[in-house]
């Protein structure tokens, strides 16, 4: 071993991970260098070997192994663990005699001493190398092993933390915190009190445990626990239902292994402990009775060879009520003939038990005055009740003092000095209610600090049986021992927990206030970084105190120790019998065996956590205890680490004969509190401390470039930073925000920033501690930059710092700091060290506030700091390294956040500094947090132009607004709002002017200079891009257009309504949404300041408490163009606006069939009433109106028709039938004369009956309530002579014409197009109105696509090319021009296609429901003549080029394809004239027809409501018809052809049949088989809508006859009309069409005229003569 040590100043190998070893604490100790060939990573050191773990994942083993097969004795070197080899070891632990190691993968692999099971493989005692052991759940053996993270190894136990963050236990003794029954346990287990929670770190001691545990969180409520005993698998929590109430237990008990101890101890037992239970879920306070005789309850088997049974027994582990004991026992007397004693005794203690307890708790005085007497140097606490188990068992008074002994106790955990007996009794008990009744003499055991270490705290409800996961059980007992003493005169239902109890004891508690760190939980970005909320837990071995519970009992589970909840535990370490517990402030809490000094101070008692005694400004940022010292490693004045040690002094010392001894260790000395070690700066920039046995160890690194250092400056920079921002956040925000007079002082608005700034400040305090101890451990581990959270995570510091700055901005201009030197002088006196200490300030005489703007500033000197170390950590890499260049980058990003925030704070002072000059009235309403001061004019430097000699005008401008203030008024402009032009100067002859714009003034400011002039356009300009968010010193001038809100003020239409969208200088302008104080909202598209374009306006109604709601088009701020308007009274009108009002076409619906009137208008307004031609349904009374209005009123001509079918033609005046007339009932009785009223004759007229005759007079009354009459009574069919006088009824004389009928439809189509009347306007500007119409309607849509379908967007993407429109128009431009219009019709965006859709809606509005009746027959079809005509001239209109209607198109036809070939050879002169004729037949010619252009594309859509009109006209003839039809349909095919007189040479023999089929024969029995195609073909006539496609099914059918005829005659045959027309009636009569009278009339008037001579003519004429000749047919 001595050629591996070195003396410190040799040189070692490598930069990193250099291992130096050392005992004591003396001056004359010089650490060794262990030399390894290459870096340490870490160490763990044993009682007396240690286990080393190098870079590239091996470990070595040094010192005593006697496991060792190979070591005869003495300290071995360090050697390779060769059974590790081809496996990379990421931890390594050592225990007293045992050793661990984990793999990459996870894997456990231990050696060592085994004789307690430590090493986790049965039947060895010793495991000579590093063996393999699994972790695998208990219950399902089959699953793979559990990884693990890291070990930790005590005497006789191990514990592994797994990759769940759950810990894993084997070996022996209570400190596995397992309810096992045998030891020792080989298999490891699972902790099962700590499985589902969040470990963090685990640590052994030589008899007990602790685990870092994370509280619980929102994280963790994903994982809830078990709610099944891991071991026994019964329910943790029972429910019982009672009578009145339900009981909810947690009183399962899985019985814990109790230590067996051996024969010659368990014949000293003189006595046993028995159970003070508070709860039925606690443990039971250990208590014993040294005199009543304990009577045999069930003996338990002795195990005389548990290797687990500690030397000095100082404490047994408490005993549980209903626990098999073992067969120790501790009354001399007592004892029965079989050996074998146990225990029963009562649940609940006696008064003298609980009030010698209570002693015991009280200050430490009090303890020491207790009489003590040693029995076998075993504790007890409370003498056993079993004496008077019959006279208070069962008493209230001790169910009550139960639980308050239970509450109690964990207050006492925390405030242990500052009670006293007289306080504790006068609280709790009443005076004289405790009486001693105990049996014998109570002896009491344990020196003077035993005693006091075995009183602090009660056992805590011994939460190692309680199967709850609580982080705070505490607060569950505090609150039940409350609702106890609320009821003292109630018994004591102990049993009853209730459900949110049970619910507070499973989660832990958070506090809202803004200033605890709980409250600051990380973003979730923030995930990496260590949490703070964190909890210690402890269980095993308590007779040193080192489970830190205030009590020298032993745990069997973890329990958590209360007294550092809160204390932000970041890293827990165990020596021997003591513990350690490391906060995230640097701070050392310690406790157990003080007996060396070890804990670092000399504080009593040991049992709870107290702070190590160090000097300030000592920050403690590592640990690690021995057998009896601590090593802690921390930072001082200088960047590099210092050490301190405290515990036992060790020296060495050697025999006088030279034979060496084996380094005995003589105990000489030890510290008072901790010492720093003088060699520990010659060890260089050490990493980590390790202790163990009496050995101590540190890593350190060599400085190379400067890397080291200027990492620990980070480290050591960010946790000085830490301490201090707690120190003022505690001493200093904390108490301020507690003063009850602060809210008096401050007023709402800075005390609400303050509340703020105390939480933000929080958040940077909580940030700074996770970053703190993240660098801390990575100083620990790797030493890389890579991990390194503030580089990779900087937005997160810089969001933090900026928000934090910002508010402290706010504050600083509101008079924050100004309004809190009162708070503060009451609170600090006057002296103010306090302050001046935390703000590092050495000037003198400086006021509180200024001390308080230095001190909360603080913060933000940190960013600096950060630049400074982030640059010197660059400065170690390479320029052209990636590390180099992330460094850099987050440098210059602290940097910039540095200048901005500095910026920030100046503008803020500026402000602050403002306000307090200003005049007072106007402050309380222009101060606002946010505002910044950017310039004012004060100083005349801007003036109003001709302001008066005397006005005052100043002005202010703001980050947000710009001031203008007269004398003690003022107005705000915002600055999103406001426009700056510079006028020019040589143009108005103004000097210096500039142009503000503001939505509702404009005025003009005159600068002094033109460099005030410059200065005044670049601040505004500024000021408004930053209030625009366009960034901060932008250069370029505001948008003038730009997005911003407004609220208008002045009078007029838009006083106090709020504008938000789209401006263009000063004006409103595109899209938007206004809103008005009264409920209106109007939201669509603005131009120059008013409502323009599309937009939606809705209106409160308050009389009917509903909304006016408008959709539609705007102009000028008023309703203009197409638009819906759906009225609070439930009325729609849907058409045509102009100003404001209905104008134009529309359609206005009102009521609805349930309603009392409901009605339908459709037609033309002028100024929002009914004017001009209109249709009229009132569904109420069941009649039409079809005619002219006036002033909401019928007048002029008109037609009514009604549900009865009464018709009536004539003139209407003041909205009745007044003037000639013409009446028509359904059964064709007419009069003809004068009307005064509806429905009323008045004058002279003719009524003609049904049969033809007439009554010709003067009538009076009412039609159908028996009109007077005189006059004289014709019969015209009587005479002969009097035949000329029949008077036939001629209608639609009284009608309005169709030319007149929907103008105004029409008009508005011509509109669209750019013209203000028919044919007048430019063909080039209407196909441009056309192409922003179709973009305009397309994007508009382009919001809602299940509006588009895809062929339609595929259609509005062919229209929107414009097609050609000039030039001469042939046939094929012609068929395009056809092609263009069936696609403009097929969408309602094109102007053709919204003029076919109204056209199409009006037209069914007319002739549908009462409107379909026969009369209106000759008006449906000259109306749809008419629509034709007039679209014809809209389409004439748009290709110039088209003939009018009727007009031919020529095209010369190509002669080659008509195969004509003409030989012009000079030969042939004569047959010159023949090729000319020729070439003039050769030219195609097409008529111009508007039938055949647009009845294809209108008819469909009318079809439905003519052809019922045709149908109903028809009707009688129709009849007649289908009466023959169904009549000769009756004879067979051969009878019929016969009986029609078609010659036999046509009736076919046989009848071809589809193959395979043969030919069917023609019997005379055969029906509906001969011309079965024909008659097939002729069918398909009432599937078509044109004439033209009528008449082609015609000719078809003709063609199908030929056919047939010619494959029987078998030669070319041609008709004559005698042979054709029977068989063409033959066909026409098997066709069986049943409204054959209406196609054939529809045909004959809506016949293309120039078809009419040719052939389809004289094929429809036949047709006409079949259905006259079947009306006719007799069958003889």
């Amino acid at each position: 071993m001595e050629t591996e040590r070195r003396g410190f100043g040799d040189d070692g190998g490598g930069e990193r991970g250099l291992l130096h070893i050392w005992k004591g604490y003396s001056y004359s100790v010089a650490p060794e260098k262990l030399i390894l060939s290459q870096s340490v990573l870490h160490v763990a050191l044993g009682k007396n070997h240690g286990v080393l773990l190098v870079q590239g994942g091996q470990v070595f083993t040094f010192g005593y192994c006697p496991w060792k097969q190979s070591q005869v004795g003495g300290f071995a070197a360090p050697t390779l663990e060769a059974a590790l080899s081809g496996q990379r070891v990421v931890a390594v632990a050592a225990g007293s005699l045992h050793s661990g190691a984990v793999t990459e993968g996870g894997s456990v692999h231990m050696w060592g001493d085994n004789s307690a099971g430590q090493c986790g493989l049965s039947g060895l005692s010793t495991v000579p190398n590093p063996t393999p052991i699994a972790l695998t759940d208990s219950d399902c053996s089959s699953l793979p092993t559990v990884p693990v993270l890291e070990l930790a190894c005590g005497e006789q136990h191990t514990l592994a933390l797994s990759v769940q963050q759950e810990v894993w236990a084997w070996g022996s003794g209570c400190q596995l915190g397992l309810s096992a029954t045998v030891f020792p346990v080989w298999k490891p287990q699972k902790v099962e009190l700590l499985a589902g929670r969040f470990v963090l770190q685990v640590a052994c001691g030589a008899s007990h445990s602790l685990a870092l545990v994370r509280c619980l969180g929102p994280q963790d409520i994903q994982r809830p626990p078990p709610d099944k005993c891991g071991q026994c698998k019964q329910l943790l929590y029972t429910m019982t239902d009672k009578e009145d109430h339900v009981i909810i237990s947690d009183s399962h008990l899985c019985l814990p292994s109790l230590e067996h101890p051996s024969d010659d101890e368990r014949l000293k037992a003189s006595s046993i402990p028995t159970g003070l239970k508070t709860f039925p879920s606690e443990p039971a306070l250990s208590s014993k009775n040294s005199a009543s005789p304990l009577q045999l309850e069930s003996p338990a088997p002795v195990n005389n060879n548990d290797p687990y049974h500690s030397q000095n027994l100082e404490s047994q582990e408490s005993t549980l009520p209903g626990e098999k004991l073992p067969v120790s026992v501790f009354d001399p007397s007592g004892s029965n003939s079989s050996g074998t004693t146990t225990i029963k005794c009562s649940p609940y203690p006696d008064e003298q038990a609980v009030k010698d307890y209570l002693k015991k708790l009280s200050d430490n005085t009090q303890a020491e005055k207790t009489p003590k007497v040693s029995i076998r140097g075993l504790h007890t606490l409370l003498p056993s009740a079993a004496g008077i188990i019959s006279a208070s068992s069962n008493s209230t008074f001790n169910n009550l003092v139960a639980s308050c002994a239970s509450a109690v106790g964990e207050r006492v955990a925390s405030t242990y000095e500052a009670l006293s007996l007289k306080k504790m009794m006068n609280l709790y008990l009443p005076t004289g209610a405790l009486s001693t009744k105990a049996s014998g003499p109570v002896r009491l055991t344990g020196s003077v600090r035993g005693a006091g270490d075995n009183t602090t705290e009660r056992v805590k409800e011994e939460d190692s049986v309680r199967a709850k996961k609580s982080s705070s059980t505490g607060d569950i007992h505090e609150e039940e021992a409350e609702r106890i003493h609320r009821r003292l005169s109630l018994p004591g239902l102990l049993s009853q927990v209730s459900p949110r109890l049970l619910r507070k004891s499973r989660y832990s508690k958070i506090e809202a206030a803004s200033l605890t760190s709980s409250g600051m939980a990380a973003p979730a970005d923030k995930a990496v970084l260590p949490s703070l909320q964190t909890e210690v837990w402890s269980w095993g071995h308590s007779e040193h105190g080192q489970l830190g519970h205030g009590d020298n009992l032993n745990r069997f589970h973890p329990v958590c120790i209360k007294s550092l909840s809160g204390k932000e535990v970041v890293r827990v370490a165990a020596g021997a019998h003591h513990s350690l517990a490391l906060t995230a402030q640097s701070q050392l809490f310690s406790w157990g065996t003080n007996s060396q000094g070890q804990l670092g101070h000399m504080e009593f008692p040991t049992t709870v956590p107290r702070l190590a005694k160090l000097s300030e400004g000592i920050r403690v940022w590592d640990v690690s205890g021995g057998e009896r010292h601590t090593l802690l490693l921390a930072d001082g004045d200088c960047i590099q680490p210092i050490i301190y040690y405290s515990g036992e002094q060790v020296k060495e010392d050697t025999e006088e004969s030279g034979k060496k001894k084996e380094e005995e260790e003589l105990y000489d000395s030890y510290t008072q509190q901790p010492v720093l070690l003088p060699f520990c700066m010659n060890l260089g920039f050490v990493s980590s401390v390790f202790a163990g046995g009496r050995q101590c160890v540190a890593l350190s690194d060599k400085n190379v470039m400067g890397f080291i250092a200027s990492f620990h400056e980070l480290a050591s920079a960010e946790r000085k930073f830490y301490s201090k921002l707690c120190s003022i956040k505690t001493q200093v925000l904390s108490p301020l925000l507690d003063l009850e007079s602060l809210s008096a002082n401050l007023g709402p608005m800075i005390l609400r920033l303050l509340e703020t700034l105390a939480s933000q400040f929080g958040q940077l305090c909580h940030l700074t501690g996770q970053h703190a101890v993240s660098v801390t451990a990575n100083l620990r581990r790797s030493r890389s930059i890579k991990s390194l959270f503030v580089l990779n995570h900087t937005r997160i510091f810089l969001d933090t710092y900026d928000e934090y700055c910002s508010t402290l901005d706010d504050f600083q201009v509101m008079g924050g700091f100004l309004a809190l030197t009162k708070p503060s002088l009451d609170l600090f006196g006057k002296s103010l060290e306090l302050l001046q200490r935390f703000a590092e300030c050495t000037e003198v005489n400086l006021t509180v506030a200024e001390l308080l703007v230095m001190l909360f500033y603080l913060p933000a000197l940190h960013i600096q700091e950060y630049g400074r170390l982030l640059l010197k950590l660059a400065t170690c890499f390479e320029v052209s390294s990636n590390d180099y260049q992330r460094l850099q980058e987050s440098c210059s990003k602290f940097e910039a956040l540095d200048l901005l925030l500095k910026k920030r704070r100046k503008e803020a002072e500026y402000t602050f500094l403002f306000w307090k000059g200003f005049p007072g009235k106007m402050t309380d309403s222009l101060r606002k947090p946010h505002r910044r001061l950017i310039c004012e004019s004060s100083n005349k430097a801007l003036t109003l132009q001709n302001a008066g000699r005397f006005s005052v005008n100043w002005f202010i401008l703001f980050n947000d607004a710009l001031v203008h203030a007269q004398f003690s008024t003022h107005h705000v402009f915002p600055l999103a709002t406001l426009w700056v032009e510079p006028i020019p100067e040589d143009n108005t002859g103004l000097s210096y002017g500039l142009k503000l714009i503001t939505p509702e003034e404009m005025f003009t400011l005159l600068a002094s200079s033109a460099m005030e002039k410059a200065k005044w356009i670049r601040c505004m300009n500024q000021a408004v891009a930053q209030a625009l968010s366009l960034g901060e010193g932008q250069k370029f001038e505001p948008p003038i257009c730009r997005s911003a809100t407004y609220t208008f003020y002045k009078d007029g239409r838009l006083k106090e309504a709020i504008y938000e969208g789209r401006w263009l200088a000063g004006k409103p302008h595109g899209r938007g949404v206004m809103k008005w104080p009264d409920g209106r909202v109007y939201t669509g598209s603005f131009k120059n300041g008013q409502e323009d374009g599309f937009g939606e306006f809705v209106a409160p109604n308050k009389t009917l408490n509903k909304n006016d709601h408008y959709q539609g088009f705007w102009k000028d701020g008023k309703m203009h163009g197409v638009g819906t308007y759906r009225y609070a009274s439930a009325e729609v009108y849907d058409g045509s606006f102009q100003d404001g009002l209905r104008h134009g076409h529309g359609m206005l619906r009102s009521g609805k069939l349930n309603t009392s009137t409901p009605s339908v208008f459709i037609g033309q307004w002028v100024n929002d009433k009914k004017t001009g031609y209109g249709v009229f349904d009132d569904i109420t009374k069941g009649e039409k109106y079809i005619g002219m209005w006036q002033d909401n009123m019928r007048h002029g001509t008109g037609v009514v028709v009604t549900q009865f079918g009464l018709y009536y033609e004539g003139s209407f005046k003041d909205d009745k039938m007044m003037g000639n007339g013409i009446l028509l009932s359904e059964d064709d009785t007419t009069y003809e004369g004068e009307f005064s009223d509806d429905w009323t004759l008045n004058g002279k007229g003719v009524l003609t009956m049904g049969n033809g005759d007439y009554l010709e007079g003067s009538f009076n009354g009412e039609w159908g309530a028996g009109p007077k009459v005189t006059g004289s009574y014709f019969k015209p069919h009587l005479f002969e002579t009097d035949k000329e006088k029949a008077r036939p009824v001629k209608l639609g004389r009284l009608c309005v014409s169709a030319e007149d009928k929907w103008q105004a439809v029409f008009d508005e189509c011509w509109s669209r197009l750019g013209c203000e009347a028919p044919g007048q306007g430019d063909t080039s500007k209407a196909w441009d109105n056309i192409a922003v119409a179709l973009t305009t309607n397309r994007r508009h849509i382009q919001d809602s696509p299940e509006l588009l379908s895809r062929s339609h967007s595929r259609t509005l993407e062919s229209l929107e090319v414009i097609p050609q429109h000039i030039g001469p128009i042939t046939v094929a431009r012609y068929h395009a021009i056809h092609l263009y219009l069936i696609k403009a019709c097929d969408t309602p965006l094109h102007p053709l296609g919204r003029l076919m859709e109204a056209l199409v809606a009006v037209y069914r509005m007319t002739y549908v429901g009462v409107g379909a009746n026969r009369r209106l027959l000759p008006q449906a079809v000259s109306e749809l003549k008419s629509y034709l005509n007039r679209i014809f001239q809209i389409v004439r209109f748009l290709f110039p080029d088209l003939p009018e209607d009727g007009g031919i198109i020529r095209e010369p036809a190509n002669v080659q394809e008509s195969g004509m070939k003409f030989d012009c050879s000079p030969e042939d002169e004569p047959s010159k004239q023949n090729i000319t004729q020729n070439l003039e037949q050769s030219f195609l010619s097409h008529v111009v027809s508007s039938l055949a252009l647009l009845l294809p594309v209108l008819l469909p859509r009318l079809y439905p409501p003519l052809f019922t009109l045709y149908a109903l006209d028809k009707e009688r003839e129709d009849d007649v018809y289908w009466e023959c039809v169904l009549r000769l349909n009756k004879q067979p095919d051969l009878a019929l052809l016969a009986f029609l007189g078609v010659q036999q040479k046509f009736w076919p023999v046989s009848v071809s049949m589809p193959a395979p089929a043969e030919n069917l024969q023609v019997l005379s029995t055969t029906k509906d088989t001969c011309f079965a195609s024909a008659v097939e073909t002729l069918q398909q006539i009432s599937t078509t809508f044109t004439p033209s496609d009528k008449l082609h099914v015609i000719q078809l059918t003709f063609e199908e006859i030929t056919k047939e005829v010619q494959s029987l005659l078998k030669h070319v045959f041609l008709w004559s009309m005698d042979d054709l027309f029977p068989v063409f009636l033959y066909v026409v009569l098997r066709a069986r069409i049943r409204n054959l009278g209406s196609e054939v009339n529809l045909i004959e008037d809506l016949m293309d005229p120039c078809v009419q001579h040719g052939e389809h003519g004289i094929m429809f004429t036949t047709l006409k003569a079949c259905y006259y000749q079947i009306q006719h047919e007799r069958i003889t």
